[in-house]
């Protein structure tokens, strides 16, 4: 009967329906337990209210509806409850999939330790330079740069002056008011954040460092300074003080000529400058340089030198002999600079050419010698200074005539010297060894006077005008050539030499050997 199957298939809605919430339930439980951390979980479906029993059909749908909207489990359960038997047990509905858990948060970066070593380096009116090192521990974040805050002593007021970071150990703290008294700080900074703060242990007074002026003058300019007249002059003289010295010059204690002398000073120097030195430019320059109350002062003398002029005047005081006595003065103009000799000149009135008698001479008289008998001479001197000799000469008025009169010459006696002397031989006649054939030289030497007449002989034999030898006797040397000898020239040998006060006699051997021959060639 088809009223009766109702029942069954409302049991079998039921039951699904209400382990589907409970398991729902379990899962909504356990889900925070198991994860790390809460995540968002999809919230159950509410279970379906009961049908009322009047309306199986209703219920059915309602059943089969939750099925559909519920999870896959729940309509397996229904399908069994239509066509399976109704005393089968449900299967359990499969867990649901566990959300993925996150990655572990990276650990937080450090920042680095504080700067160190925080210093003044320079201050003035309006500013303030500060000078610092690197941190010790810098860590794996690396750095990014340094910020620099300052606030005024007595507040807590710190603001940063560079707006981004900077890489440098060094600032400049500008645009500040004079007489204010600054706290001052510098911070690390890197991807961990501000380090901490590396402050100076007092308030910084903006005001100039006032150091007492000093004056660095060159050691080529602690003495005279000499420099030719047209000369370019440019001396640069150092100084030091803070804050920037006042600097003043004089020439011998009064202001200088700006149109012959400039003057341009710097923070650290001053240069004077003169285009073209004249003469009227050598003096003593003084330099001072003043902070406050303190100053500091310097001179440099400057001297323009030149050639001198001539000698103011020269004159011939006395004439004895072959002498002349010459007497000048100092020139008037010296070239600024002192007079280092003169030099003396003559010429004779024939000739007229000038010649050098005394070079660099210290004194102002002279006397010249070894003059000419029965000539007249001229006389001129000539200054000289450490730059050179004077462009002209001073000449005497007067010529200086050397006189034959008066004087007797008297050659000395000599005795002749007697240069007679009897023949003597200085050389030796050594004996000679030759062979048939080969042509041999008798040499010896002779002296006397007058010169000796030479006579050659052989074996006590006087040899003549033979043609098989050749004499010669020059300048003391004699020489007897023997052509050819034969065995029958050999002998003793003598040289005879002769004069009107005596005679010497010299004599040696001559052996002539037959050649040697190989018994072959007899044969």
């Amino acid at each position: 009967m088809p009223s009766k199957p109702a029942p069954i298939k409302k049991a079998a809605g039921k039951t699904p329906a209400k382990k589907e919430e409970k398991a729902h339930e379990k899962a909504h439980e356990k889900a925070p337990e198991k994860a790390p951390e809460p995540a968002p979980a999809p919230e159950p479906e509410p279970a379906p209210a009961p049908a009322p029993a009047e309306a199986p059909h209703a219920e059915g749908e309602h059943a089969e509806g939750e099925a559909h909207a519920g999870d896959a489990p729940a309509h397996a359960e229904g399908e069994a409850g239509e066509g399976g038997e109704a005393g089968e047990a449900p299967a359990p509905p499969p867990e649901e999939p566990k959300p993925p858990t996150p990655p572990p948060p990276p650990p937080p970066k450090e920042p680095t330790s504080a700067p160190v070593d925080l210093f003044i380096e320079d201050k003035n009116d309006t500013s303030v330079t500060i000078i610092w090192s690197e941190p010790e521990h810098i860590g794996d974040s690396g750095l990014d740069g340094y910020v620099i805050e300052v606030c005024k002593d007595g507040t807590d007021d710190w603001k940063a002056c560079n707006e981004e970071p900077q890489k440098s150990c060094r600032y400049i703290i500008k645009n500040q008011t004079t007489g204010d008294r600054l706290k001052i700080r510098v911070v690390a900074v890197n991807e961990g954040g501000r380090s901490p703060p590396l402050a100076l242990q007092e308030a910084v007074l903006v005001k100039e460092v006032a150091d007492r002026p000093h004056i660095r003058l060159p050691r080529a300019l602690r003495q005279r300074h000499v420099a030719h007249v047209g000369d370019k002059i440019n001396l640069t003289i150092p100084f030091t003080g803070k804050p920037k010295p006042v600097v003043t010059w004089t020439k011998g204690g009064e202001p200088l000529d700006t149109k012959r002398v400039n003057i341009r000073s710097t923070d650290r120097d001053s240069i004077l400058f003169i285009r073209q030195s004249e003469r009227d430019d050598s003096g003593v320059y003084e330099m001072c340089v003043k902070v406050d109350d303190f100053e500091d002062k310097s001179s440099i003398t400057l001297q323009i030198v030149e050639q001198p002029g001539p000698p103011a005047s020269l004159k011939i005081v006395d004439t004895w002999g072959f002498n002349v006595a010459l007497e000048w003065t100092a020139p008037k103009d010296n070239g600024n600079t002192e007079i280092t000799g003169y030099t003396i000149q003559k010429a004779d009135k024939k000739t007229g050419e000038w010649f050098n008698v005394l070079e660099h001479y210290h004194r102002l008289n002279a006397t010249i010698s070894d003059l000419i008998m029965g000539n007249t001479y001229k006389f001129r001197v000539i200054a000289e200074n450490k730059v050179g000799m004077s462009e002209c000469a001073t000449m005497a008025k007067e010529e200086a005539k050397i006189l034959k009169t008066g004087i007797d010459y008297k050659p000395p006696e000599y005795k002749e010297h007697d240069f007679n002397e009897a023949p003597k031989f200085t050389t030796l006649l050594p004996d000679r060894h030759t062979t048939v054939g080969y042509s041999t030289r008798l040499l010896c030497s002779v002296r006397g006077f007058p010169r000796p007449k030479v006579q050659w002989m052989k074996n006590q034999m006087i040899i003549g005008d033979d043609p098989k030898f050749r004499q010669i006797c020059v300048q003391g040397i004699c020489s007897l050539e023997i052509r050819k000898p034969c065995s029958f020239d050999g002998g003793t040998y003598t040289c005879k030499a002769m004069n009107d006060h005596g005679e010497d006699v010299v004599s040696c051997k001559v052996e002539v050997k037959q050649p040697v021959v190989a018994d072959a060639e007899k044969k």
